[in-house]
């Protein structure tokens, strides 16, 4: 099975990509090109959207008009307007860290918005994942981390599942969708091969896709870790995956150009662009942002 370009958009790092079932508008975030797309598959209408600065993460507002968001940008939580550039600040991440910022970050069930940041200088695991609740109170729900990715969960939101790339190892946490608390952190699986574990997101029978950076590939693994299936794609850093359209049966998929030289452009001119695949599975629309 083999994703295929739906959109050059050459992208520098395009990641977080999550459908809005509420606008039928696919979404995600160019994190160094400081721009959020956005993509009516019925029509193929494209939009980008500046950023003040990096968005890492972020998730439509439940209720809300489609250029309202809550942004995990690289310094901090706020609410954005992607129309009028309005930032209203909720938090900043880690303001004692200056070599963190926010990374990777979903909803779970429930509304509530879970973000984990990563350590630029080396990946040391000086970070930390935490939760953004409704009422805009923020906790932190565990630290050493390096580089957080994989956070997504099971469709009966009591499982969650995350990845911190540097360990190249999947975790799964039993979730309480009444609290957003955690317990019985335990181990799923290690990847094997090239790469590491990016962006992933859950199908509607509880498996999870993962985007395998520096590995041309998407890899779908069982509860329990058990690889599945593999798809391929033809470029070398794909970053992150979710289900989308109408149907929620296609699988799009962010890619990224960072760090490539001219040479290893001229080999992928597709890179940074957005890639899709119907894998004949649906998947589970995001929650979003309760607040």
């Amino acid at each position: 099975m083999r994703a295929e370009c739906v959109l050059e958009v050459g992208n520098k790092h395009g990641e977080g990509v999550q459908w809005s079932a509420e606008h039928r508008l696919l979404a995600w975030t160019d994190i160094e090109g400081r721009m959020l797309h956005l993509l009516d598959p019925q029509d193929g209408g494209h939009r980008s959207f500046a950023t003040p600065e990096r968005l890492c993460c972020f998730a439509f507002r439940a209720g809300r008009n489609w250029n309202e968001i809550v942004a995990g940008f690289a310094g901090g939580f706020a609410f954005f307007d992607l129309e009028s550039g309005a930032r209203q600040p909720i938090a900043a991440f880690e303001p004692g860290a200056p070599s963190t910022r926010l990374n990777d970050g979903r909803t779970d069930r429930a509304g509530r918005f879970i973000a984990g940041g990563m350590d630029e200088d080396g990946s040391k695991p000086t970070s930390s994942v935490v939760r953004l609740d409704p009422d805009l109170r923020v906790t932190t729900l565990f630290e050493g981390v390096g580089c957080a990715n994989g956070t997504c969960f099971s469709p009966d939101g009591r499982t969650m599942y995350f990845a911190d790339s540097p360990q190249r190892l999947w975790e799964a946490f039993a979730y309480d969708p009444e609290t957003g608390a955690l317990a019985d952190r335990r181990p799923v699986a290690r990847l094997e091969g090239t790469g590491v574990p990016d962006g992933a997101c859950v199908d509607e029978e509880g498996f999870v896709w993962t985007a395998i950076w520096e590995g041309y590939r998407i890899e779908r693994r069982a509860p329990d870790g058990g690889l599945d299936r593999i798809v391929e794609v033809p470029v070398r850093k794909p970053t992150c995956c979710a289900f989308g359209g109408a149907d929620l049966a296609t699988l799009y998929i962010t890619t990224s150009r960072l760090g490539e030289t001219g040479e290893a452009l001229l080999r992928e001119p597709l890179a940074g662009g957005l890639f899709s695949v119907r894998p004949g599975v649906r998947g589970v629309a995001d929650t979003p942002f309760a607040g």
